[in-house]
Formats: structure tokens, C-alpha cells, sequence
């Protein structure tokens, strides 16, 4: 006898969870969606397999506001194995490279302001950026080395949160498009002794933190609206940008792709939108002719 899959539903907002060790991004999103039943997800940019923790999803129409997050600044906390380079710059690389361990603490504070600031760095090739069409880990995989150029990435603040022998535990703090892998392969380097990035654990992305997070196992012991309640709303995404109420008239216009005008705008600005209901309506930008554009609009 066959048993009919679950049926799906629409289903909209953020879940913030807590990523385990083993599972690729794209399979806790999927495991997420078939147990929310959940038309349509998407994340918000990827964890590696062997790193754990916040990677928030998104179900709905709160996919359409993922870009907040994809450029938002993220926070790590990583262990720096020192002594030992693998082909990967993490723990499921081959080792390449083995050197003693002459290293102090001292030595990795002295080091590590020069990792600070707005920074160039190399995208290693075992990263989800893109040649010809294809993730840069296809090519490495196969021995494929491709040339890329290097990133200006923004890197806020790293600290020593312990130091023992050959283990560095590191508390980062970058901005988008930042590689914690190439930071411990780059440390390793800068302190002659060589390094990889031994595990990872993402603790914050733009305004939400790992505390906040469930991991799957929390929520398949809870009952589905329970699991419904741990969901975020979709404007929690866009929370970075300024409120506008509208009232009656000018949401129709918006909602029926419409700009409105109002007064003392600059072009570029964005904002949340919101009914006299108080109802999310969606993102408007501010034109050339300084009226604010619907730009991205949640169906209501």
C-alpha cells in the first residue's frame, strides 16, 4: 500500500537554526521543509558540512527578503589547529604540510592586527563561489586549481578567547564574503608553523544570535504548532530599515505596483512597508523622480 507524502502548505517566515556537524546546508534546509511542510525555503547563505550553528531559513514569502541577511555581518567562533596545513584549509582536507610549533600566544596576538580592518583576501578553491558556472569545490575536488582574485572583505573585530599548545581558539567578527578557513590558513602562514581551521561554529548573523536557535532534534519534539511558534516574521529580515505607514490610498497604489510620493526623500532610500493594519507589505525603494517604489512585495 502506498502512503501519501505529507501535505505541503503555505507557510511563511524565518526560522534561526542551529546547525549540527555532518549536514550540508541545503540538507538541514530540506529536512526543515519537510518537517514544517513547507511549500516553498530557502537559506540565507551556507554553513560547511563539519560547522555548526545559526543558519537562518526561510519559508515563503520571507524568501524574498534573504539578501538582508546574505550581506549581513556574521560571527564565528573557530579553532585554529596549528602546526599542520590540509588542501582544504579545514578538517576534511588532506594534510599537505606538517611543521613544528613554535608559537606563543604572544605571537598569534601580535599577528592577528594585521587581519583587522577593511582587508584583501584570497577566496580559497574549496568555496560555493562560482567559475563558469560551477561551485569552485567541483574544480578543487579534482585536482582543478582555477585562478581567482582577491576580495576586499571587512573584518571587525577578532579575539583570543584561549591559547594551549597547538589549539587557538579565535571569536571573529566579519562582514560578508569573509573566509574564517583562509583566515586560519593566512594565520598559520603569517606564524610559520602552517594551520587549518579545525572546527567552526557560526554564533551570530546581522542582528540574531545562536542563542535564539533551535536545532532540528528541539524541533521534532515539539508538536506542529509549536514548531509554527518558534517561526520569525518576514519583516524581521528587512528590521535594518526604517518603518513607513501607509495609509489607505497609498497602499492600494503600492500594492498595485505603484510608486507614491512623499516628501524630504532621497533616491536609494529603502524602507519597510506597512498597511493601516499594520500588515508587512514589502520593501519600497526611492526612484529617480524621489517617489518610493514598491521593490519587493509580500503577497497579500
Amino acid at each position: 500500500m502506498k502512503i501519501a507524502a505529507p501535505m505541503k502548505r503555505k507557510l511563511d517566515g524565518v526560522l534561526l537554526l542551529d546547525k549540527s556537524a555532518g549536514l550540508s546546508s541545503n540538507t538541514a534546509l530540506q529536512k526543515a521543509k519537510r518537517l514544517y511542510r513547507a511549500e516553498k525555503t530557502g537559506h540565507t547563505g551556507t554553513l560547511d558540512p563539519f560547522a555548526t550553528g545559526l543558519l537562518p531559513l526561510c519559508f515563503g514569502e520571507a524568501t524574498k527578503f534573504s539578501q538582508f541577511l546574505l550581506d549581513a555581518d556574521k560571527k564565528y567562533l573557530a579553532i585554529v589547529k596549528l602546526g599542520v596545513r590540509t588542501s582544504s584549509g579545514d578538517p576534511e582536507g588532506d594534510v599537505i604540510a606538517q611543521r613544528p610549533v613554535n608559537v606563543t600566544e604572544a605571537d598569534v596576538l601580535a599577528a592577528l592586527p594585521g587581519f583587522l580592518g577593511e582587508i584583501e583576501q584570497m577566496p580559497p578553491m574549496y568555496s560555493a563561489l562560482k567559475h563558469a558556472g560551477r561551485p569552485l569545490y567541483e574544480y578543487a575536488r579534482k585536482g582543478i586549481e582555477i585562478e581567482r582574485k582577491v576580495r576586499r572583505v571587512m573584518v571587525h573585530a577578532i579575539e583570543v578567547e584561549s591559547f594551549s599548545g597547538d589549539i587557538c581558539h579565535l571569536r571573529v567578527h566579519s562582514g560578508k564574503g569573509f573566509y574564517v578557513r583562509a583566515l586560519a590558513d593566512d594565520l598559520g602562514e603569517l606564524l610559520g608553523c602552517g594551520a587549518h581551521l579545525h572546527a567552526l561554529r557560526r554564533t551570530g548573523v546581522g542582528p540574531f544570535q545562536i542563542e535564539q536557535a533551535r536545532t532540528l532534534e528541539d524541533l521534532w519534539d515539539l508538536d506542529e504548532p509549536q514548531r509554527d511558534a518558534c517561526l520569525l516574521p518576514a519583516d524581521i529580515l528587512a528590521q535594518s530599515l526604517p518603518q513607513l505607514h501607509l495609509d489607505i490610498e497609498a497602499a492600494w497604489q503600492i500594492c498595485h505596483g505603484q510608486a507614491i510620493w512623499l516628501p524630504r526623500l532621497s533616491v536609494g532610500q529603502q524602507f519597510r512597508l506597512y498597511a493601516p493594519d499594520t500588515r508587512f507589505l514589502g520593501v519600497g525603494e526611492v526612484d529617480h523622480e524621489g517617489k518610493v517604489a514598491p521593490k519587493r512585495l509580500v503577497v497579500t
